[in-house]
């Protein structure tokens, strides 16, 4: 098994171009993708980034992407 790719909210900030701050506004909103906490510490997967990503892709301005 390889080991799991985990983010800072600051690494996630960066790979996403917003502030860290943003982040921590998602966290709280649950706009963002999935974390884990392991006490305080707030951690991202590569998997639950991807597919975040992945469900922000759109065709053009006026899609709202999937339908929940």
């Amino acid at each position: 098994n390889l080991p799991r790719t985990l983010f800072f909210s600051s690494l996630l900030a960066e790979r996403l171009n917003v502030s860290v701050r943003t982040i921590r506004k998602w966290r709280l909103t649950g706009g963002g993708p999935r974390f884990r906490k392991f006490g305080s510490a707030v951690r991202y997967s590569l998997v639950d980034l991807e597919a975040f990503e992945e469900a922000a892709v759109r065709m053009s301005t006026s899609d709202l992407g999937p339908v929940k």
